[in-house]
């Protein structure tokens, strides 16, 4: 599987450098780009492997150095912005920081506060670089741009060969993933915002320049995108982790209209579904492949949705997510750039919660709370391997659409269903459920939040679960900065700023906000 998915890989970035210019979002150029897709059609149609390995393409982004548009070694694909997230939301703390990345730009809070900072621009080249990919791959299927009428547009893919139906399900999928991650990073309340222009909106592949579009129609494009996919997904049998599917979808859809707060038996409804069509499973703590305990390094875990298989050929070493987070690994979790479990989010743990055991609770050490025990390479050597090959990457696992299940059932007045859900999950942590029949309104959805950073610690969720919920931070002891400061979960420091280059770019955006 592994050299399949490196060879389909090479085909998709050969594929993708006849296209480069319009990669760049930030370079207008519709009349090449249009030849492009025409050249790409016709290739298609002799070729049918070439739509396939331009969707691997988009897939390949999320792991790939440079792909927010820079050379810093925090520009590392889908993972990177997992750090930001959990970071900015205060539940990951940087202890100790002796080669800086991190500090001053997120933990600080400076670069959602200055528009110059790349911190800013990563994140935005990144999502509309891959929004960019999904849209040349929605292109290429259908022989031409997208149709504006729904109708119009089913009725081709109606006439597309099964391969190509799932091919164009995926990037309908990436696409309102990405833009999902953007209003979450670049809006600072969604609600407030709704009818407020806030991001440009790319149906099309190449075109840049656009003028922002309203957040309600950035919304309705990223539910349009998941409810046309989802379906089309349907009998989609993928061959890896690395693709999504319609349980992925689902639980996409999930989050974007839980973020939304105002459709949560939609969301019951929709994670029920994403529940039913997996074939993932609660971790739990034993002998499978990666229980609870057992490292978060395995793509094969019955607990993973969604995830990349890595490998030597892919080659990814000191600039990855497991350099940054794993002090098994050769890079700089293991040598002074500590990132530890907020102390106070570790003490709200009750005492016989086997997720204590995945961190290293040594007070008189530099590693105290660090996720020693949760995310390692499988070797277990500190300062360990310098090619990341026995550890993978994922993107999403069952407690996800698990929890915000039981989330959604707390707020659309379903407390009874949302108390034997949590009883169950919480047991399966090792946690005498019994306090949970206690819990009614608020106190019952505070215990699902924490349950919920808990759970998903260091996997990139506290940040869209922060805004959710409406919380706010108090930075605990083993943070450098902010120590005890509360921060609403709507703070201007926690959005990150439409970056200088857009600005400058794109004359139809003039400000930052």
């Amino acid at each position: 599987m592994k050299k399949e998915i490196l060879k389909i890989t090479f085909i998709a970035c050969a594929a993708l450098a006849i296209t480069s210019c319009s990669d760049d979002y930030l370079v207008e150029e519709p009349t090449g780009n249009e030849l492009n897709i025409r050249q790409l059609g016709e290739a298609a149609d002799v070729n049918p492997e070439i739509p396939g390995a331009f969707m691997t393409g988009v897939y390949s982004t999320m792991f790939t150095r440079g792909t927010g548009g820079t050379g810093s070694q925090a520009d590392m694909g889908q993972k990177g912005y997992d750090i930001y997230s959990d970071m900015i939301s205060g539940d990951m703390a940087l202890t100790t920081s002796t080669y800086g990345w991190y500090r001053a730009a997120i933990t600080q809070l400076q670069a959602p506060q200055d528009f110059t900072f790349n911190e800013n621009y990563h994140v935005w080249r990144y999502y509309y670089r891959v929004i960019n990919r999904a849209n040349l791959v929605i292109e290429t299927v259908l022989g031409g741009p997208q149709p504006e009428e729904e109708t119009e547009l089913m009725s081709i893919i109606s006439e597309l060969g099964d391969a190509n139906r799932h091919i164009v399900a995926q990037a309908f999928v990436m696409r309102a993933h990405s833009y999902f991650n953007l209003t979450q990073f670049m809006i600072n309340d969604v609600t407030a915002s709704w009818t407020t222009p806030t991001l440009p909106l790319y149906l099309r592949a190449g075109i840049a320049g656009n003028p922002k579009s309203t957040t309600e129609e950035v919304y309705n494009a990223m539910e349009q995108d998941l409810t046309r996919a989802i379906p089309l997904l349907a009998d989609f049998t993928r061959p890896s982790k690395v693709e999504v599917d319609q349980s992925v979808a689902q639980t996409i859809l999930g989050y974007v209209l839980a973020s939304r707060k105002d459709r949560w038996n939609d969301v019951v409804d929709i994670t029920d579904d994403a529940l039913s069509t997996t074939s993932a499973s609660l971790m739990v703590d034993d002998n499978t492949i990666n229980g609870i305990l057992g490292g978060f390094n395995d793509v094969n875990s019955t607990g993973w949705m969604w995830g990349i298989d890595l490998n030597a050929d892919i080659g990814l070493g000191l600039v990855s997510w497991w350099g940054q987070m794993d002090a098994f690994s050769y890079s700089y979790a293991a040598v002074g750039d500590n990132k530890a479990m907020d102390q106070d989010l570790y003490e709200s743990m009750r005492p016989d919660d086997v997720r204590r055991n995945q961190y290293f609770n040594n007070p008189s050490s530099a590693r105290h709370l660090q996720p020693l025990f949760k995310f390692y390479d499988s070797d277990r050597v500190i300062f360990g391997s310098s090619q990341i090959v026995k550890a993978d990457y994922i993107y999403m696992r069952y407690a996800e659409p698990l929890l915000l299940n039981i989330e959604a059932l707390a707020k659309s007045g379903s407390e009874g269903a949302a108390k034997t859900k949590l009883e169950n999950f919480v047991s399966a942590r090792g946690i005498d459920p019994s306090y949970i029949s206690a819990l009614n309104g608020q106190a019952l959805e505070d215990e699902i939040y924490k349950q919920t950073r808990l759970e998903l610690w260091g996997e990139g969720r506290s940040y869209f679960a922060l805004k959710r919920n409406e919380g706010t931070i108090v930075r605990g002891p083993n943070h450098l900065s902010f120590v005890g400061e509360a921060m609403q979960w709507n703070d201007e420091r926690l959005t990150f700023e439409i970056p200088q280059q857009e600005i400058q770019d794109n004359t139809n955006i003039s400000d930052q906000n």
